[in-house]
C-alpha cells in the first residue's frame, strides 16, 4: 500500500496555516490539509457574534513570517482576522493542499506499513506518513442542559452558532453566561434590545483592554519599516510574558492586575449593589481573565438588568431563577464556551494494537508528551495538544514552537532510511512528563481553588502549560532521540 501524502494536516485554522507554512519553508511540500468546512479559519470563520474579538493584540496575534502592517486596531476583529488568514491561504497558494468538507471521522494506524488510514465522512481514505492534528481546543461549543429548555417558545443559540436571521432589535433578550464571549456580545447588543437580562454565575476578572484605532502613519512606518513591526511586536510579547508571572506565583503581579481591574468597576459602575455583584470571588487568573473596555459600564444603562441568583428552569415564554422569579424573554443567547479540558471528539483515533486514544483520555484525562506526541500512537503530532494553552500570550507562539519540534521529528524519521518507520514516544518518560506538569501546575493560580473550563470532570488541567512560552521554546527546539523508539517493520 502506498503512502499518497508525507503529512496530512487535519484543520486549516491557524494551527493548520502555521503547520503548511512552516513544511514548504522546510521544502516538504508533500502534504494534505483536511478541513471540515468549506473556508478557511476554523474558529476565527465560524464565530461572527456581535463584538468578536481577539483578546491578543493584533501585531503578536499573527504569524511570525506573516506580519501584518494593515491592522485597524490594536485588537482585532473577527473579520479582520478571518480575512487575514484567508489572505495567507491566498499568498501561499495553500488551497491547492486544502481539501475542503472532509471532515476526518477515523485516524487508523497501520503498524506493518508505518502508515495513517485517514477516512473522511464521505468514506474517502487518505493514507499518510504524519498525522498533524491541528483542530484546536475552541471548536466543540459548551450547551448546557437546562431544566424545561426544549419547552421554550423563543429563540436559542450559543454565541458560536449565532443565528444572523433572527433579529434582535426590541427584543427583550438573556444572555446565559458572562465569560469572554459574553463580555463582547453584551455591550454590542445592548443599544438595540428592548431589555437586556444577563445571568452570571460567576463575577469574571476584566481588566483593561486600551483598544485604540492604528493611525495610518503607524501603518505606513511598518510597511515601510517592517524590523519596527517586529520590534513592536517583540515589546508586546515581552510585556505579556512578564504578566504571566502573576499567574505563576508572583502575587506582587497578581495583586497589581487585580487593583486594575476593580479600579475599573469602581469608575464604570455607577451603582453600588451592582458594583459588588460584579466582584469576582476568587484570584485573578484562576478563570480566564478576559479585557474589555465597555463590558462594565453598559451595566449603567436602564435597559440591562445583572441576575445572580442563578439559573433553575426554563418555562415557555422565560427564565426562572432559583429564588423563584420569573425573566420573560424573547430570545436566549448561550456564552456558555466551549469544551476544553474534556474530550468530546467524534473522530476515532486507532493506534498500536488497536488502541483507542480518545476512549483512554476519557478515562484517564488528556495527556501527551510536551503536548505534541502521545505514547502508542506513532507518527501523530498535536498543535495545542494537552497542558499546552495559554493564560498571558498568543498561542500562535506556541503553534511555531511545536512546529519546531515536529519538523526536527519528521527529519529523525527521515534520517532512519525506511518508507515504514515510526517513532513511538518511550511511555514511562511521557509519565514522568505529566507528572511534572501537574506538579508545577499545583503552584500556579490554576490550582487556586476555583472552578474553571480548565479542569476535567475530575478536577485535573489538562489545558494549560505551566510556565511562559519562553521556556515551552527552549523544550521544543528539538527532539531528544532518546525520548524515542525506533520501530522498523519487517
Amino acid at each position: 500500500m502506498k503512502v499518497d501524502y508525507q503529512v496530512g494536516i487535519i484543520g486549516a485554522g491557524f494551527a493548520g496555516l502555521v503547520a503548511a507554512l512552516r513544511l514548504k519553508k522546510e521544502g516538504k511540500n508533500s502534504f494534505v490539509i483536511f478541513e471540515r468546512a468549506s473556508e478557511p479559519g476554523g474558529t476565527w470563520r465560524d464565530n461572527t457574534y456581535p463584538g468578536c474579538a481577539c483578546d491578543v493584540p493584533s501585531h503578536l496575534y499573527s504569524i511570525a513570517d506573516e506580519l501584518n502592517p494593515d491592522w485597524s486596531y490594536s485588537f482585532s476583529t473577527q473579520p479582520e482576522i478571518w480575512a487575514y488568514m484567508k489572505h495567507v491561504v491566498a499568498k501561499h497558494q495553500l488551497d491547492r493542499h486544502i481539501r475542503y468538507e472532509s471532515d476526518i471521522v477515523e485516524l487508523t494506524f497501520m503498524q506493518d506499513l508505518g502508515l495513517w488510514r485517514v477516512v473522511d465522512k464521505n468514506g474517502n481514505l487518505t493514507n499518510v506518513k504524519l498525522v498533524i492534528a491541528a483542530t484546536g481546543p475552541l471548536n466543540r461549543p459548551n450547551k448546557p442542559h437546562f431544566k424545561g429548555l426544549e419547552t421554550f417558545a423563543g429563540k436559542v443559540f450559543h454565541t458560536a452558532e449565532w443565528d444572523h436571521s433572527y433579529d434582535l432589535k426590541g427584543k427583550k433578550v438573556g444572555v446565559v453566561g458572562t465569560g469572554a464571549s459574553a463580555i463582547q456580545v453584551i455591550p454590542s447588543i445592548a443599544p438595540m434590545v428592548s431589555h437586556l437580562t444577563v445571568f452570571q454565575r460567576t463575577a469574571p476578572w476584566v481588566t483593561p483592554r486600551r483598544d485604540r484605532r492604528i493611525t495610518s502613519i503607524e501603518k505606513r512606518i511598518f510597511k515601510t519599516l517592517p524590523f519596527l513591526q517586529k520590534l513592536h511586536r517583540e515589546g508586546i510579547y515581552w510585556s505579556r510574558e512578564l504578566f504571566g508571572l502573576a499567574f505563576m506565583g508572583n502575587d506582587r503581579l497578581n495583586r497589581f492586575g487585580q487593583r486594575m481591574a476593580l479600579r475599573m468597576i469602581d469608575k464604570q459602575v455607577k451603582d453600588a449593589e451592582l458594583r459588588k455583584k460584579l466582584r469576582p470571588n476568587f484570584k485573578l487568573g484562576c478563570k480566564r481573565v478576559l479585557v474589555a473596555d465597555n463590558y462594565y459600564e453598559t451595566y449603567n444603562r436602564a435597559n440591562v438588568s445583572l441576575v445572580t441568583e442563578g439559573l433553575d428552569h426554563f418555562t415557555t415564554t422565560g427564565i426562572v431563577t432559583k429564588d423563584g422569579k420569573e425573566y420573560p424573554l424573547d430570545a436566549v443567547i448561550l456564552s456558555t464556551g466551549f469544551v476544553a479540558a474534556d474530550i468530546e471528539l467524534y473522530t476515532t483515533i486507532k493506534g498500536l494494537d488497536g488502541r483507542n486514544l480518545i476512549e483512554e483520555w476519557r478515562q484517564k484525562g488528556a495527556e501527551a508528551f510536551h503536548g505534541i506526541t502521545v505514547s502508542g500512537y506513532p507518527n501523530l503530532a498535536f498543535l495545542l495538544g494537552p497542558n499546552t494553552g495559554l493564560g498571558h500570550n498568543s498561542v500562535i507562539h506556541m503553534m511555531e514552537s511545536q512546529m519546531n519540534y515536529i519538523i526536527d521529528y519528521l527529519k529523525l524519521l527521515e534520517s532512519k532510511g525506511s518508507s515504514n518507520a515510526y517513532l513511538n514516544v518511550d511511555e514511562v518518560r511521557q509519565k514522568q512528563h505529566n507528572n511534572d506538569l501537574q506538579e508545577k501546575l499545583k503552584h500556579t493560580v490554576w490550582a487556586s481553588g476555583c472552578s474553571s473550563w480548565y479542569l476535567n470532570a475530575q478536577g485535573k488541567n489538562t489545558t494549560l502549560y505551566p510556565g511562559l512560552t519562553v521556556s515551552y521554546r527552549k523544550e521544543t527546539r528539538k527532539v531528544n532521540p532518546e525520548d524515542y523508539h525506533v520501530v522498523i517493520p519487517k
